[in-house]
């Protein structure tokens, strides 16, 4: 039996779409992909409501059960493709043993976004080598260590508090002039004093390091040298939208890449929304209650759809083995049905 919405993404978008569309009574499905998006690598959340001072993993955690609570079922693994006939979409997930398909009547993607890279030689052979993405996940193995963090946005500075509470210094490498954080998180880096190092209007242009990170090359001197030794370097520089499949479906991009919809959430294409971090809905304003938000509208468009042209969705329509009469068969919401004409 096809569900009646798949929600590609387990963060803060499709968890809350989730647990809307189980309240609706919608059959669900959430492929859950990497577990609670950004929200679960934030370390301790102080804005958002009625959780001040929570771990980030737990409020997923909680988000999670609820969706549960609410009906949804939940799919580990990875979407690798989409497809869409008659009115109905086919989605193929990969998890660690097998490919796995799965029929549904609309589709919301919520699977966020990818971390952008610094793009430059050996990024890759040395990631998790000393260069990192994700400063909850990785911090705390640099105890009593020298770091540095490149950025100058938000998840920079959050990150930079985070690491503060575990490693010696913190070389802040900020490619302008200038900071994008939110005033209360660049007072609070500012009243740690000398561990955080500022180098402004500095890039990083190389990664030097055999077996591991052992220096990196600035694109401007600090103590006479353009050379900076470190033992081990945190990238957060933003993140580019997970839109592959999506745009094999036919969706609609945005001028800046991300997921093109409407106020409802809804893209070009029929029974297919979108939500959280793979829209552009508030610009550089990416948050989890934002997020949640969007779930939410996404959800109740995907309902309001659902509604009215849910019957759309036959799948494997198909002629049956010969017989005696004229028989055709098809499976209509997962049943058999076997018809003469």
């Amino acid at each position: 039996m096809p569900y009646d919405i798949i929600i590609v993404g387990s963060g803060a978008a499709g968890l809350s779409a989730g647990i809307y569309a189980g309240r609706y009574l919608m059959k669900t499905l959430i492929v859950r992909g990497e577990f609670g998006g950004e929200t679960a690598k934030a370390g301790t959340i102080w804005n958002y409501p009625s959780t001040p001072g929570m771990d980030g993993y737990e409020i997923m955690q909680k988000m999670e059960g609820q969706a549960k609570e609410s009906g949804a079922e939940f799919a580990d693994g990875k979407l690798i493709d989409a497809t869409n006939k008659d009115g109905c979409y086919t989605v193929l997930v990969q998890d660690s043993k097998e490919e796995k398909t799965f029929y549904a009547k609309t589709i919301i993607f919520a699977q966020g976004s990818e971390r952008r890279r610094l793009g430059l030689p050996d990024e890759d052979r040395l990631t998790s080598k000393g260069v990192h993405y994700c400063v909850t996940c990785d911090g705390p193995l640099y105890g009593g260590k020298v770091v540095g963090m490149v950025g100058g946005g938000d998840a920079s500075a959050k990150g930079v508090l985070h690491l503060a509470d575990y490693v010696e210094k913190i070389y802040y490498i900020v490619r302008g002039d200038k900071l994008r954080a939110e005033p209360v998180n660049e007072v609070a880096m500012r009243k740690l004093g000398d561990k955080v190092v500022w180098l402004m209007d500095t890039s990083v242009l190389k990664l030097i390091g055999e077996k591991r990170l052992e220096r990196v090359a600035l694109s401007r001197e600090y103590n006479g040298t353009t050379e900076l030794a470190i033992d081990g370097l945190f990238v957060e520089i933003g993140a580019k939208p997970d839109v592959a499949v999506p745009v094999s479906l036919g969706v609609t991009l945005d001028k800046l890449g991300y997921v093109d919809v409407d106020n409802m959430m809804r893209t070009n294409v029929p029974g297919i929304y979108a939500a959280g971090d793979a829209v552009n809905h508030f610009g550089q304003f990416k948050q989890t209650i934002t997020a949640a938000a969007l779930g939410a509208v996404a959800a109740t468009s995907a309902y309001e759809y659902h509604k009215t042209h849910g019957e759309l969705c036959r799948v494997h329509l198909r002629p049956a083995a010969s017989s005696t009469y004229d028989v055709k068969s098809a499976m209509v919401d997962g049943t058999e049905v076997l018809t003469n004409n």
